[in-house]
Order: C-alpha cells, then sequence, then structure tokens
C-alpha cells in the first residue's frame, strides 16, 4: 500500500474551484516534485496533503491513517508526529537557539526532554551544524537557517515532509546544497520527501513530478 494515497480531492474557494478532483499516491522513500504555473493549485493540494487544510470532498490516506476522519484534535497530533514542514520562509523562533528551535516539535508531543536534545543535536550534526547549534537564527547565514528548518521537520521521525519552495529564499549555492541534502537524507535515513517547487533543477532531480495545470494532474 502506498504511504500517501489522495483519491478525489476537491477544494473550492467561494465560487471559485482550486482542486477539481486530484488522484495520487506516494510510496515510501520518494522524492517527488510538484510543478504548476502560480495559481495552478500546488500550495492548496500540499496544505490539504500535509494536512493543514482539509478538502471539500475527497479522501486522504496517509501512514495508514484515512486523516480526515480525525477530529482537529487527532489530527493535530498525527500531524506533528508523522508529517514535517519546510518552508520559504523557516519560521524559526528568533528567541530560541538553533537546538531549541529544532525540539519544539518533540516537547510538544510529549517527548522525553533528554532523548529529543540528543536527536536535535544529532540531526543539526548531520546536516553541517555541530558548532552552530547554541547560536540563535540572527545569527546564522540564511542556508544555516534553512537546514534547522529541516532537523526541526526531521526530529520527530516523521512518514513524510512537505516542502513548500524551500529553496526559494536561498542564492543558487545554498539552494544546490539544500536541494542535495533532501536526497542524501532519503538515501541515510528512507525519508520521502513532496516538494513544491518552481525551481527547475529541483524538479529534475526528483524521483518523479507531478504537474498541476488548473487544478487537476496532467
Amino acid at each position: 500500500m502506498p504511504l500517501l494515497q489522495a483519491s478525489d480531492l476537491r477544494r473550492n474557494y467561494g465560487e471559485l474551484p482550486v482542486l477539481k478532483g486530484i488522484n495520487l499516491s506516494i510510496e515510501s522513500g520518494e522524492v517527488v516534485s510538484i510543478v504548476g504555473a502560480s495559481g495552478a493549485g500546488k500550495t492548496t493540494l500540499l496544505q490539504i496533503l500535509g494536512t493543514l487544510d482539509r478538502p471539500d470532498t475527497g479522501e486522504l490516506h496517509l501512514a495508514d491513517q484515512n486523516v480526515f476522519s480525525l477530529n482537529d484534535r487527532q489530527l493535530a497530533r498525527f500531524r506533528n508526529e508523522k508529517i514535517g514542514f519546510v518552508f520559504q520562509f523557516n519560521n524559526l523562533l528568533p528567541e530560541f537557539s538553533a537546538l531549541e528551535n529544532v525540539c519544539l516539535p518533540g516537547f510538544i508531543a510529549g517527548k522525553d526532554e533528554r532523548s529529543v536534545r540528543e536527536r536535535a543535536s544529532s540531526l543539526l550534526a548531520t546536516l553541517g551544524l555541530k558548532d552552530r547549534q547554541h547560536h540563535f537564527p540572527s545569527q546564522l547565514s540564511g542556508g544555516e537557517q534553512q537546514r534547522v528548518a529541516v532537523a526541526r521537520a526531521l526530529i520527530n521521525e516523521p512518514a513524510i515532509v512537505f516542502a513548500d519552495e524551500p529553496s526559494g529564499n536561498l542564492d543558487s549555492r545554498n539552494a544546490e546544497d539544500l536541494h542535495q541534502l533532501f536526497f542524501r537524507l532519503r538515501n541515510e535515513f528512507g525519508q520521502t520527501f513532496i516538494i513544491v517547487t518552481h525551481n527547475e533543477a529541483l524538479a529534475a532531480l526528483a524521483d518523479r513530478t507531478i504537474t498541476i495545470r488548473d487544478g487537476v494532474v496532467e
């Protein structure tokens, strides 16, 4: 059974149909890019696949769970435990160190503080930030901040990571480094990624590219 299976997802905003019956499946360990013109429905689809929004109709099965059968509280817990997110703007909390930012989802999940800190430290070291763990976001470069955001997305060992234009705010060198990082994490940890991107180089690297046009998969 696929890790993620979406069936006939539809979403309207008022009278405007944005998603018009999306069907797709994602296997564990895949790196999949989602591309399409602005306004095609990519971000809306990512938000629904990531359970940040609910469709008007359709079903989503993720990690053997029919996710939209859950109530809001159950869904929030499922999301924190099973899903990681990396956004264009890293949303790091400025008053916390890199290590503390990475730890937050683990603490929210109620995990043991010591084990969370150890995993966060290990992830940051893996991502080349061993000597930057106690720096605040303002003391880090843009590329370093985005790697902290990736570590935060991985702290709870999620089944899947969703990334929305993850390199859109980076220069070309840092963008390329981030792109390679996704594939290194897939190879080392078997991590699954779904990435919405306008970056043609990143899309070309993916195992598979899904093109959205006018709310449907081409």
